[in-house]
């Protein structure tokens, strides 16, 4: 079997355990256990002046090898193009993008410094995997240093219909160099369909023929199994006993202008409203991670969730119950597996969202015989795939409000039933699932780098 090279943005630290390592790791587990294989990319770190040559560590059959970047590429690559211009736009929010000409030159620079650190590290048979979208570019470049190993890219985000992201300039650019690619993978069926349409827009069919849906899934018996064992921990023992009874619900998200934050502590405040009986009955635990600190908008999220919270907590709390809880800082993930099992409702209302894996690991979290119920946004690429979720929109408070008030009345049976095929899908559908069904399109794709050399040869000779 060849060798595996996953390409991301981000490399893992070889130290984390499995209960501890983000979600990459977690779904790329089996297939990186099954053959040797090559971690690359950015070590996390910025320095005056990086190293040409990658800094490499072993652990099993896993090497792993990062780069450093300078504070100048970090800010153009990282900060701005990555997530100032591209961020929003694949989420649909064209209007927030903020564009400038430095940034993008930043994003080629370290798109093509990353395929010159990887070049001479590649073998010949090397089966390469690029995630995401801070690489869009990595694949061409690879290819114009010479590189004909099969290149996959799976994109973990939403991708806008074409008329959203042909505003972004440098798009036909980025489009353009999708075509370096034997393999592409998005998350849905609409995602495929608008790569799809995007790339016949700009004459790359042949790209668009690799284009497929291959949704994103969990260890879900792992996680149950996590969830189980971390219900009768000391952490979760203590949010059981300072609820006094009360029911649970629970959202988990980066803080992000993506996940809808605003409007679901706002539908949570219209539930109050609305529907007073559930008053000192449930609280709202939020667990949002401050993510990119140093970008105004996410500063101003902050300050916005503060102050919202702050009102509904001062509106509606009682001597004995507030009823927001709401934590910036890092929880860790066992923990968070153990609160999963407690809460009565899981809250997942992102804006636009590739899948959701956090609506998944809910759904694996709980107990059979009292499973809670999932509130999902009918944009996160999980609600096709969970039919048992009440789905809601997620710019609507009062409908965020009027499904929990149903999905804290419901009857248990109702509940199981919901349940019960979701959890076999996600449990069918998992990590391991996805990682086979990738490769197995990738390995088995026409080669991209010969059909261009076929192409251009046949060109030559007309």
């Amino acid at each position: 079997m060849s060798r595996l090279v996953i390409v991301a943005n981000r490399v893992p630290d070889p130290r984390e355990r499995g209960a501890t390592a983000g979600g990459l790791a977690v779904a790329l587990k089996d297939a990186l256990q099954r053959r040797d294989a090559l971690w690359f990319g950015w070590s996390g770190a910025t320095v005056a002046e990086p190293a040409a040559a990658p800094t490499e560590q072993r652990k099993g059959r896993v090497t792993y090898a990062t780069l450093d970047l300078s504070e100048e590429d970090y800010r153009h690559y990282y900060l701005g193009f990555a997530n100032g211009a591209l961020w929003p736009v694949l989420h649909y929010r064209l209007g927030i993008a903020k564009f400038a000409r430095e940034d993008w030159e930043g994003y080629r620079r370290v798109n093509a410094a990353f395929a010159a650190a990887l070049a001479p590290m590649l073998r010949p048979d090397d089966t390469i995997w690029v995630h995401d979208f801070h690489l869009f570019l990595l694949a061409a470049e690879l290819r114009a240093l010479g590189c004909r190993q099969k290149i996959g890219f799976f994109l973990h985000v939403p991708f806008p219909p074409r008329s959203v992201i042909m505003g972004m300039p440098k798009a036909e650019a980025i489009l353009a160099a999708m075509g370096a690619h034997d393999a592409i993978g998005v998350q849905t069926d609409d995602d495929a369909e608008n790569l799809r349409g995007a790339l016949f827009g700009i004459g790359e069919q042949d790209a668009a023929a690799r284009v497929g849906t291959f949704a994103i899934g969990i260890d879900a018996a792992g996680f149950a199994n996590l969830a189980a064992r971390r219900f009768r921990t000391k952490e979760v023992d203590q949010l059981r006993a300072s609820l006094a009874g009360r029911a649970l619900a629970i959202g988990i998200d980066r803080l992000d202008y993506t996940k809808g934050l605003p409007q679901r502590i706002a539908g949570f405040g219209k539930l109050l409203q609305r529907f007073p009986r559930h008053r000192s009955n449930v609280t709202f635990l939020q667990v949002a991670p401050v993510s990119r600190g140093d970008v105004a908008s996410y500063r101003a999220l902050r300050r916005e969730l503060d102050e919202s919270v702050g009102r509904i907590n001062g509106q509606y709390a009682e001597p004995d119950w507030g009823p927001i809880r709401y934590i910036t800082r890092a929880v860790a993930r066992p923990t968070l597996a153990g609160y999963m099992r407690l809460a009565k409702i899981g809250l997942v209302t992102p804006l636009r969202d590739g899948m959701n894996l956090v609506a998944k690991e809910y759904v694996a979290a709980q107990d059979p015989e009292d499973p809670g119920v999932l509130v999902l946004s009918r944009f996160a690429g999980a609600s096709g795939e969970l039919e048992g979720a009440l789905l809601v929109n997620p710019m609507d408070p009062d409908d965020i409000a009027e499904a929990l008030d149903v999905a804290l009345t419901m009857p248990a049976d109702e509940r199981q039933a919901r349940w019960k095929p979701m959890d076999a899908a996600v449990r069918a559908n998992n990590a391991s699932a996805w990682c086979r069904q990738f490769l197995t399109a990738l390995e088995g794709s026409e080669s991209a780098a010969e059909s261009a050399a076929e192409s251009s040869a046949r060109r030559r000779a007309a």
